[in-house]
């Protein structure tokens, strides 16, 4: 018969075990493999304070009334922005956007203050890692850039995005597949004719054609929603970005139910054009393909004849050192075409658990410096703007902390954005710096993984980096005159 001296002996056992445990148990961990190991929380951990969270309530109001916001200094490499009145403490929030060369910026300035006067569109690249899948941060850009200074679309999207996108849903036949360079080149591609969204999509694998070749059908629809908002369902036309295929493809194009053009797709060449006017009201558009082999679809565009075209290239995975890996002279002939006048990069996250120590810091920064060099010199008419990694969570006993190579990494980055002549956003110090991940997982406004922002969390940052961006613009504009 179970007696209840039993149970407490054996819970007394159980407790001593552990204890031991957590006295005994490697602080570091007992590793399992290349990418797993078994931690024990220890003594302390369990009983020492947590650490405690940031109140990011001024930064949050700061975000939720941007047009409240005043610039204490004019100074653009060390303005600060003040909450109003409410901030009792008088806490200060690094939201504005840091650089040494004052004309960091002009070029994209200029082309905004000139659209009024010009026929043609300008574009804004907005390449990151997972934190602005979806179109999140960029969505809300392009709402207020085009709502300023005109454009309707939400520009470039993927044949096959690696995540679902509030703005666009696609829907493919039986056969397509994705090659993506962001992570590692793949090893299928013999070329580097990534196209300007780094990935093409298509309907066959490569293969040697040959007389009897039977002819492949495919097909792929883009449907855009109103969650973009109202300009990004006005666009007037859409553009397929495509190349390399070994013959000529048929390629029929469906505005809505109606069938709006019929011709091949030309065979070779590693940048074409495909333009298709759409004006019929449908917000669903269907592509129909027949050929013995596919082109590479490097992209889609759905835009406008003129203002700002802000495109969402989210590349999961990526740390952004992949610009090496692409052909320089088709890449060269994007950004020309496209007209590109700002590129945002957003990276830094997914090198951060592979670097251990201050030096590997510093070495992932320098890779980025190379990055950067290469993309000035494919694009030498656009700015370039790095926004800074967010706050990242690792566990530290049974408390989320900062990792601890966060800031290094921060470092790092900022010196080589600011040296390459880039705008720098300090994305961590504008959610509140160390451990504030915590308090924005409280706030529901980023995910358990306490390493994305939730698309409520993605709004509040998109909204403290346009602050950021307008305000230097409005002073360029004062300057100007």
């Amino acid at each position: 018969m179970h007696k209840p001296q039993d149970s407490l002996l054996f819970a007394v056992c159980l407790f001593l075990v552990l204890g031991l445990l957590s006295f005994t148990f490697p602080e570091k961990g007992v590793a399992l493999g290349n990418e797993l190991t078994l931690k024990f929380p220890s003594l302390n951990s369990l009983f020492n304070e947590a650490p405690v969270k940031k109140d990011i309530s001024a930064i949050l109001e700061a975000a939720d009334n941007a047009d409240t916001v005043v610039i204490e200094s004019t100074d653009t490499s060390t303005s600060r922005l003040k909450v109003g009145p409410k901030d009792t403490v008088n806490k200060k929030l690094v939201t504005s956007l840091q650089f040494t060369n004052k004309n960091a910026l002009l070029t994209f300035f200029e082309s905004l203050a000139g659209l009024k006067n010009s026929t043609k569109s300008i574009r804004v690249l907005h390449y990151g890692d997972s934190q602005i899948e979806g179109d999140r941060i960029t969505d809300y850009l392009r709402l207020k850039l085009q709502g300023q200074f005109g454009g309707q679309g939400p520009g470039l999207i993927s044949l096959m995005p690696i995540s679902p996108s509030v703005t666009n849903k696609i829907v493919w036949s039986a056969g397509w597949d994705r090659y993506n360079v962001f992570t590692a080149k793949d090893k299928r591609v013999s070329h580097g004719n990534y196209g300007v969204m780094a990935g093409f999509a298509r309907f066959c694998n490569y293969k040697k054609l040959s007389d009897t070749s039977s002819n492949i059908n495919a097909d792929i629809k883009i449907t855009t929603t109103k969650l973009g908002g109202a300009n990004a369902t006005t666009y007037k036309k859409i553009k397929l970005f495509y190349g390399g295929s070994q013959t000529k493809t048929w390629c029929e194009f469906y505005d809505g139910p109606a069938l709006s053009g019929a011709d091949s797709l030309e065979s070779g060449g590693v940048f074409r054009v495909k333009e298709y006017k759409v004006g019929l009201g449908s917000l669903s558009h269907q592509f129909k393909f027949t050929g013995k082999d596919s082109p590479d679809f490097y992209a889609l565009s759905l835009e406008s004849d003129h203002g700002v075209m802000v495109d969402n290239i989210a590349l999961r995975g990526s740390s952004g050192t992949f610009y090496h890996q692409v052909n320089f002279a088709q890449m060269k002939q994007f950004y020309d075409y496209l007209n590109v006048k700002l590129i945002i990069l957003q990276f830094g996250g997914n090198a951060l658990p592979s670097v251990k120590d201050a030096t590997m810091a510093a070495n992932y920064a320098g890779y980025l410096r190379g990055q950067i060099n290469i993309l000035k010199k494919m694009a030498p008419n656009a700015s370039i703007i790095f926004i800074g990694p967010a706050d990242m969570s690792v566990k530290e006993g049974t408390a989320y902390v900062t990792h601890p190579q966060l800031e290094a990494t921060r470092d790092g980055l900022k010196k080589v954005a600011l040296e390459t002549g880039c705008a720098f956003f300090d994305m961590y110090d504008c959610m509140g710096g160390s451990n504030s991940m915590a308090s924005w997982v409280d706030q529901k406004l980023a995910a358990t993984d306490y390493i994305h922002f939730s698309p409520q969390g993605a709004r509040k940052i998109a909204t403290l980096f346009y602050s950021a961006l307008i305000t230097e613009y409005n002073s360029y504009l004062k300057t100007k005159k």
